[in-house]
C-alpha cells in the first residue's frame, strides 16, 4: 500500500477540529490503517475526541492479538468511544463532545471500512463510489424519500449528524467490505472536503493525479477555492 495525508484548517474556523493517522506498514494485527475524525463540541472540546479517539484506536489495535480485522476495529471502536465518554463525564469543558470516524483496513486485497457519522471514504477508479453511509439528518430525510438530494446538500440542517463516537455508552459503527483491484484507489475525508468538491470533481482530481500527494494538496486547495467553510481532512490510498 502507499497512501498520503492532510488536515487544513480551512478558511473559516480558527481551529481545526479533525485528527487523521495513516500507516502503511503493519500496526499490531493489521497490515495497515486508514483513518479520519471530525471532532465536534465547543471550547477545544471536539479537537480533544477526535485526538483521543484516534490515539485510542491505534493503542488498542497495536496491543490486539485478534486476527480479523473486523473484530479488532469493533473493539477498537467501543474502546475509544469509552475513553471519550468518560472524558466528557469528568471534565465539565469536554461535556457533549463527540466525533466522526471512517476507517479502512486493506488485507490480502479486500478493504474492512468502518464508519460513524458522516465523515466518508469513496472507492476511485475510473468511477467514483461513495462507500459508506452518511449517519445524518438530511441523509436519513433523502433515504426516506423525504428530500431530494440535490437539495441535501445545502439543507440547513446539513450539519445535524444522527450517530458519533463519545455521546453514549453504546457505539454503532457500519462496516462495509470491499474486493479491490490494482486500479483502485480509496479516499477517507471529514465534510469539510465532501460539503465543498462534488464527488464528480473529487474523481476528476485524484485521475489527474500521478502521485497521491500532488492529488491530497489539490483536494484540499480546491476546497479552500470553494470557500473552505470547514476542517478539511483527506487520507488517500492506493495498492502499491
Amino acid at each position: 500500500m502507499k497512501s498520503c495525508g492532510k488536515t487544513d484548517v480551512g478558511k473559516k474556523r480558527t481551529m481545526n477540529q479533525d485528527c487523521i493517522f495513516f500507516t502503511d506498514e503493519p500496526i499490531g494485527p493489521l497490515p495497515n490503517l486508514y483513518i479520519v475524525a471530525d471532532g465536534m463540541g465547543g471550547h477545544k472540546a471536539g479537537d480533544v475526541a477526535s485526538r483521543t479517539v484516534i490515539e485510542s484506536v491505534t493503542e488498542y489495535v497495536k496491543e490486539s492479538t485478534i486476527s480479523n480485522p473486523v473484530s479488532v476495529m469493533k473493539r477498537a471502536i467501543i474502546y475509544a468511544n469509552d475513553k471519550v465518554l468518560k472524558m466528557s463525564r469528568e471534565n465539565e469543558d469536554y461535556s457533549g463532545m463527540g466525533t466522526t470516524f471512517v476507517a479502512a483496513v486493506v488485507d490480502e486485497g479486500t478493504m474492512y471500512v468502518a464508519n460513524i457519522g458522516d465523515s466518508r471514504l469513496y472507492l476511485i477508479n475510473n468511477t467514483i463510489r461513495q462507500v459508506t453511509l452518511d449517519h445524518s439528518l438530511v441523509e436519513e430525510l433523502i433515504r426516506t424519500g423525504q428530500l431530494d438530494r440535490n437539495k441535501g446538500r445545502n439543507h440547513p440542517e446539513k450539519n445535524i449528524i444522527t450517530r458519533a463516537m463519545g455521546i453514549a455508552e453504546e457505539v454503532v459503527p457500519d462496516f462495509f467490505e470491499i474486493e479491490l483491484t490494482s486500479e483502485d484507489k480509496f479516499l477517507l475525508c471529514s465534510d469539510g472536503l465532501s460539503n465543498m468538491i462534488e464527488d464528480d470533481e473529487i474523481k476528476d482530481i485524484v485521475g489527474e493525479c500521478e502521485v497521491l500527494k500532488d492529488a491530497v494538496d489539490k483536494l484540499i486547495d480546491r476546497a479552500n477555492y470553494y470557500g473552505g467553510k470547514d476542517n478539511i481532512s483527506v487520507v488517500l490510498a492506493a495498492i502499491d
